[in-house]
């Protein structure tokens, strides 16, 4: 019982009102009673209501009426319809309008009782998934794609242009770019909001279940079959469907999915009937699908249909001057995630940070800042705390290289990215050790970064 619970009793039999507030005030509700519906509304407008149980047939406005205008104002507040003149039709309409339930006239307090617990479990549960959809629309809101920098802007306004229509969209971008996170962004802003965003890797399932997980089956359509499955897009159906990695989906997948998407329609593996779909199609790759359809890996007519508005996200490489505001972002959440007291990092640890050496982009930035969260001692992070990827020690390196059998190519950058290290970042006191020019230096990184695999 939610002992807490606010409850409005309408009815303008004053004696039924009375009686009916009593006994729920003995069961430790608050309980407000109204005998009118113009009354009844006015009361829930202006105070918190969790349920409101009302008579159907009453002068001014009557429970059917009262009923529909409070779930315009408040939809999680929760109704019961109680009449002395019960049908099956004004049943079901009350149903169909949102009433929780419908109680005809003579009914026992036990009824009423265990009815009220009921709605306040439903209504308690209907609260909680209105806050982790505010939760996910909130974490998902554009205000949430950390970027300051020229084409991060430029990428705001297109996802904000974009999330108002029904285009199919294709997101290009390198791994840990963050594809999926404004995938999200584009359906939680959008007016399939309400309805759900199902993602899917098509490099995560084997090719001959992949067909499976997308357009269902029926029993006995394949061994092990026991049962009938819905596909995702089944369970997509009025959202988004999200096709991470379309790039390495196999051909002849590709030509159901055209037809899927041409035809608005579907039809699960093993069945000869089809089912209509209203899903919109968010892809994401790593790869240049013109190339690869150049070399007959990927359909050129799918491509057109899902190229209609591309989106493609930068390297964290070439957005270096996001690198701060990111750090800023994980350090405030995993320092919170962990408890930490951490309260900033040097100016010569982000210096270190702001070199182009991201190859796995914004996920690898994290992962460097979760793990020096964790693992420092200080107050505030230093050079010491910040493990770049791929980096070795001065002292590490002639045996790594003997190791390895490196290249004289590559015995030099490994030095040069030790001795910058070493300095903190310092360009200038680097090329002094190294006993070239600070031009010198930056050609040689330039050409390193380049060409680095």
């Amino acid at each position: 019982m939610v002992v807490t619970a606010e409850i409005l009793v309408v009815d303008d039999d004053k004696e039924m009102g009375e009686l009916l507030k009593d006994f729920l005030k003995k069961e430790g509700f608050r309980v407000h009673l109204e005998n009118t519906g113009k009354n009844a509304l006015a009361w829930v407008k202006e105070n918190e209501v969790d349920l409101v149980i009302t008579d159907i047939k009453m002068p001014d406005m009557n429970g059917m009426q009262l009923l529909k205008e409070i779930k315009k104002i408040k939809s999680c507040t929760q109704v019961i319809m109680i009449t002395a003149f019960g049908s099956i039709e004004s049943a079901i309409e009350a149903l169909k309008e949102g009433a929780y339930h419908y109680i005809t006239k003579p009914f026992k307090m036990n009824e009423i009782l265990i009815t009220v617990n009921k709605a306040l479990e439903k209504k308690s549960l209907e609260q909680e998934n209105v806050h982790l959809r505010s939760e996910v629309e909130r974490k998902y809101s554009f205000e949430n794609i950390i970027g300051k920098s020229k084409v991060m802007q430029r990428i705001f306004d297109l996802i904000k242009t974009v999330s108002c229509n029904n285009s199919n969209i294709i997101i290009y971008g390198e791994s840990g770019t963050g594809k999926e996170l404004v995938a999200k962004a584009i359906h939680y802003n959008s007016l399939r909001r309400e309805n759900p965003f199902v993602p899917i890797n098509c490099t995560a399932i084997p090719e001959g279940l992949l067909e499976s997980e997308l357009f269902g089956h029926v029993k006995g359509a394949f061994t092990g079959a026991i049962g009938s499955k819905k596909g995702l897009f089944e369970k997509a159906d009025g959202g988004t469907l999200f096709l991470d990695e379309i790039g390495d989906m196999g051909l002849g997948l590709q030509g159901k999915l055209l037809r899927a998407i041409q035809d608005r329609e579907i039809r699960p593996v093993g069945s000869i009937e089809t089912a209509k779909i209203d899903v919109r199609i968010i892809a994401a790759t790593n790869k240049n699908l013109l190339e690869e359809i150049e070399q007959k890996r990927f359909r050129e007519d799918l491509y057109y249909r899902l190229n209609v508005i591309p989106i493609h996200l930068p390297s964290l490489n070439e957005k270096l001057e996001d690198i701060p505001i990111l750090v800023e972002h994980f350090l405030s959440k995993h320092k919170k995630d962990y408890g930490r007291e951490i309260k900033g990092i040097s100016k010569e640890a982000l210096n270190l940070l702001m070199r182009p050496i991201w190859r796995g982009n914004v996920r690898e930035l994290e992962n460097v800042i979760e793990r020096a969260v964790v693992l420092s001692s200080n107050e505030i992070l230093n050079v010491e705390d910040i493990p770049l990827p791929g980096e070795t020690k001065l002292e590490d390196l002639l045996p790594a290289s003997l190791a390895k059998h490196m290249t004289l190519e590559e015995f030099e950058n490994q030095y040069i990215s030790a001795i910058l290290k070493e300095v903190n970042g310092n360009k200038q006191l680097a090329a002094e050790i190294l006993g070239i020019s600070c031009r010198t230096l930056y050609r040689k990184e330039k050409d390193f970064f380049k060409n680095k695999p």
